[in-house]
């Protein structure tokens, strides 16, 4: 009996190291194939708005995160990839700003090519709205983000003085991200008001986004926000990653919730206050890490930013940017926005 034992486990180990034999080169060659793609890249769409794509390479095999204009960012299907070219499929409705009456469907798959330093991204979309339409086609350049920095140490970074963004009396220094939408933002009595009958959390709505005229690199901002219950805006920093506003009890929770970078990184708690109160967040952007006061809570520590919030003007973390206020959502409220870049 022990020499039979013996030579069963021979054969199992001579089976799995042949398995191993034939296994093992495809996956060595996979991850040759898959490293020019490998990193985080940035997009612009037709409509100026962007796109993010994640392409990682880790133990348990390679994955993909595309992200298209608004919402999360979503791990792609059917990811595929040979001769320099990645294929995935990842359902994308969406409506440019341009013509938001216009349905677009991307076609399955989706098309990636390496060329030198950057990729280009292929597609075609159909109109769902009116199918007899010519289907189009989409050509977009992407470029690779840096790696990311090592975690900062905020206790050696310094601040210059501060900058009050609004002045509680008029809109001065603000502008609409699209000048074609309707104005629901006004100033009274310290007050920056965004009044909107729109109840729905789409962002396809009638009424604009408010921006700075600025645009700043890394700093600390406290701005303090009053949603009713169920209502939602969201802060973008550089116009690039949004600090959610929404009630304390609103449906979205978590990575959507209150505290949260939207669709990125889950607060560690729920600080947020009930709707029609005051909140304050403090938020210090640094070296493409952010940490998240909410209410005198530290919600989230330092934080690496994989890459941009949907809904936002831009998807490149290198670039500066305004200060964005969404109000092409719900009614909103404003107050005490203050900004400190840090000392260079």
């Amino acid at each position: 009996m022990k020499n039979s034992a013996n030579s069963v486990r021979q054969i199992v180990a001579g089976l799995v190291l042949f398995s191993f034999s034939l296994v093992r080169p495809g996956l060595a060659q996979d991850s040759e194939n898959l490293k020019p793609f490998v990193g985080t890249w940035a997009f612009e769409l037709p409509d100026g708005n962007p796109a993010w794509l994640g392409v990682f390479d880790a133990a348990e095999g390679p994955s993909a995160s595309l992200l298209w204009s608004v919402g999360n960012p979503r791990t792609v299907n059917d990811l595929q990839v040979a001769e320099g070219k990645l294929t995935f499929k990842r359902n994308v409705k969406w409506r440019p700003y341009g013509n938001p009456k216009d349905v677009w469907v991307l076609k399955q798959p989706i098309t990636v090519v390496h060329d030198g330093d950057g990729l280009t991204l292929y597609a075609e979309q159909t109109a769902l709205n009116a199918p007899e339409q010519s289907p189009q086609k989409i050509e977009l350049v992407g470029t690779k983000m840096p790696p990311m920095p090592p975690r900062p140490d905020l206790a050696q970074v310094k601040f210059s003085t501060p900058i009050q963004l609004f002045d509680g009396k008029t809109l001065q220094g603000w502008k609409l991200s699209n000048p074609d939408k309707k104005n629901g933002w006004r100033a009274e009595d310290g007050v920056l008001i965004n009044e909107t009958p729109k109840t729905d959390f789409s962002a396809y709505g009638e009424f604009g986004n408010l921006v700075t005229e600025r645009s700043f690199g890394d700093f600390r901002l406290s701005i303090e926000y009053n949603v009713e219950k169920n209502a939602n805006s969201g802060i973008y920093l550089r116009g690039t990653y949004e600090a959610q506003v929404v009630d304390r009890d609103s449906r979205m929770q978590g990575r959507s919730g209150p505290g949260a970078i939207f669709g990125r990184i889950t607060p560690s708690e729920n600080a947020g206050n009930p709707g029609g109160e005051w909140n304050k967040y403090v938020l210090t952007l640094v070296d493409r890490h952010i940490s998240v006061q909410l209410n005198g809570k530290l919600v989230i520590d330092n934080q690496p930013l994989m890459g941009c919030t949907g809904g936002g003007i831009n998807a490149d973390d290198t670039k500066p940017g305004p200060i964005f206020l969404q109000g092409d959502h719900t009614s909103v409220l404003y107050r005490n926005i203050i900004l400190e870049p840090v000392a260079k």
